[in-house]
């Protein structure tokens, strides 16, 4: 008999009762969206069209959740993962997904977020493909848990469903091959240091010129299209180069495209953006919160022979007030954290003005939330651009286009 839950809620459903669901929508989080009498039922790794059996494990106020039991009429998008243990790591979604099918479902999630959330009706250009599809993260971080007896446990990411049981990964299909080459060697170690770890801990992996890096506080390299960007290997970095020219170049073009003379990049980091646009501005200024980003963005810039760039160490939420470039012929760039812009950033930015920003985003949901504000302060949308840079997963990187006080 099956045991039950503590806190199961039983209505609609029994638990582990068996429902055979037509799909017929995908949610952002990769989740098939099915219905019965009007109620959602969300079931991973089902796919629009299809009817399948799944279980119920979980209802909630308005929704149920349950797991794939059987596809019994497959959608024609569906595919064979590569991976053998998709389906148990939380790493990927949507390995199953035919690519061209995940590049259409990740466009039109991000323009139903707008309709939604900041009711926008503006269109979404079709997501920038990644040059490759799998073995394109240049970084992963796997991690496991507190050793038992002097005995390390699973190695890898956390499996699909749970906040603390990790999934031991022995390969990962959308690791570099470098990554993937090292990854035996560097669980090796960790098993053999068992006696070492008093708890739980996190490695990193990060391929740099050709090799793998494994501490945080070394030097890593990067090359953009004819730069090249040093930084700390532990400090952030977009994670798929395949893409990364294409990704600067279409930034680039959105900031200048409205003849402006002057940038900002309000979070550069170790100058990712600010130095690959240089040289379409008179001047540049980026701004880091981390005096120590700062350090490798003006190095990078005399690395690179760029003059015209400087950067200060400030938070990003009070940067304007030293900004001398006039506002109608200054464009911003923005990329901040997955949490978004905060308010006192927004009201800065909206005091001073720009004639352009072009926000970058890893998490549409929040940056569609800040594009309310947009709206509110005169700003429009002029472009949406989603970009993949993590194919099989439910992530992708979205630039939105914004132009003040024009209709």
């Amino acid at each position: 008999m099956v045991q039950v839950p503590k806190n199961f809620v039983s209505d609609p459903f029994p638990y582990h009762h068996v429902l055979e669901l037509e799909i017929d929508n995908l949610s952002n989080m990769g989740y098939g969206v099915g219905r019965v009498d009007g109620w959602v039922v969300f079931v991973p790794y089902a796919l629009p069209g299809e009817l399948v059996k799944a279980r119920v494990y979980r209802n909630e106020k308005n929704c149920s959740m349950a797991d794939l039991v059987e596809v019994l009429r497959p959608s024609a998008e569906r595919v064979a993962p590569q991976c053998p243990i998709f389906g148990f790591c939380g790493g990927c979604q949507y390995q199953h997904v035919a690519y061209g099918a995940q590049l259409e479902w990740k466009t039109g999630q991000v323009a139903e977020l707008l309709r939604l959330q900041a009711g926008l009706e503006v269109p979404v250009s079709p997501a920038v493909p990644s040059p490759q599809v799998y073995h394109y993260r240049s970084k992963i971080t796997p991690h496991f848990h507190k050793p038992k007896g002097e005995k390390v446990g699973n190695i890898g990411f956390l499996k699909v469903g749970s906040r603390t049981e990790v999934v031991d990964v022995k390969q990962c299909c959308i690791a570099m091959e470098e990554i993937n080459v090292a990854l035996p060697m560097v669980r090796q170690m960790v098993h053999q240091a068992a006696a070492q770890y008093k708890r739980g801990a996190t490695l990193l992996m990060r391929v740099s010129e050709g090799s793998v890096v494994t501490n945080n506080n070394a030097v890593a390299t990067e090359h953009v299209g004819d730069l090249t960007f040093n930084f700390l290997a532990g400090d952030f970095f977009q994670n798929n180069p395949y893409i990364l020219p294409l990704f600067t170049d279409y930034v680039a073009e959105q900031a200048c495209a409205g003849g402006a003379r002057f940038l900002v990049d309000a979070y550069c980091g170790s100058g990712l953006f600010a130095l690959s646009l240089a040289r379409r501005f008179e001047r540049v200024l980026g701004v880091e919160v981390s005096e120590s980003s700062a350090d490798w963005a003006r190095s990078n810039a005399r690395m690179n022979g760029i003059e015209h760039a400087e950067f200060m160490a400030a938070s990003a939420e009070a940067i304007f007030a030293s900004v001398d470039f006039p506002a109608q012929e200054t464009a911003v760039v923005i990329d901040p954290p997955r949490k978004g812009c905060d308010l006192a950033f927004l009201n800065q930015l909206f005091a001073f003005g720009p004639q352009r920003v072009v926000y970058v985003s890893c998490n549409p949901s929040t940056q569609i939330r800040d594009l309310a504000e947009f709206d509110k302060a005169g700003y429009r949308v002029e472009r949406v651009q989603p970009f993949d840079l993590f194919p099989q997963t439910k992530h992708l990187e979205c630039v939105v286009t914004l132009v003040r006080g024009q209709d």
